[in-house]
């Protein structure tokens, strides 16, 4: 017989242990370097439209970027219950951003989607490509530690898909909405959520 143990959430008091203005800071200072990337290579900033570019086309690409991120954030949930990995990667992820509170957690996916998205695509993939910008974004979250290294795989998956959504609507906007809706839901989720350390179970 197998017996699970659920580890119990920080208390309110308990800080979690991602810190937030380190990393306001961090995706800060990648915003400014895809900046000062995209002005030097192009003369133009990270946001500006590819070919295909239509500011008209704001709404639905703001809307097919939010429908991919939904997609997305499904994916993964599915995946942390139905795989042992999954669940591994959520516990491990979540043991960082437990006790995050509501504003901390809108900050941090704002700030990480859009400073990330400048980067990757904005600047990265206007100058070598999808498939590269891609690979990149996926080595970049790649973690050498036991249950983090399956990230990169999501990570370059996702990537894949934010790349895809430039291409397609010409605009940063929609990849931006999807990173921040993925971003945003699943640190909130995994804020809030205990998890079965030996089967694939999770609660919020």
């Amino acid at each position: 017989m197998v017996v699970a143990t659920n580890p119990s959430p920080p208390g309110p008091g308990r800080a979690p242990r991602l810190p937030l203005i380190p990393g306001l800071s961090f995706y800060a200072v990648i915003a400014l370097v895809a900046w000062i990337w995209r002005w030097v290579a192009d003369g133009v900033g990270p946001w500006a439209a590819a070919e295909r570019g239509d500011p008209m086309a704001a709404l639905p690409s703001g809307l097919l970027g939010l429908a991919v991120g939904l997609v997305l954030v499904a994916v993964s949930r599915k995946w942390t219950r139905a795989t042992a990995s999954g669940a591994i990667l959520a516990e491990t992820l979540g043991e960082l951003v437990r006790g995050l509170t509501l504003p901390a957690v809108v900050l941090l996916a704002l700030a990480s989607g859009i400073a990330e998205e400048m980067l990757f695509r904005g600047a990265l993939q206007t100058q070598v490509g999808w498939l590269l910008a891609s690979l990149l974004f996926g080595a970049a979250h790649y973690l050498p530690r036991p249950g983090l290294r399956i990230w990169a795989l999501f990570a370059l998956l996702a990537g894949g898909l934010f790349g895809g959504l430039f291409e397609y609507t010409g605009t940063l906007l929609a990849p931006a909405v999807a990173h921040v809706t993925v971003n945003g839901l699943n640190l909130r989720w995994l804020s809030k959520a205990t998890f079965d350390r030996v089967g694939t179970g999770i609660s919020s």
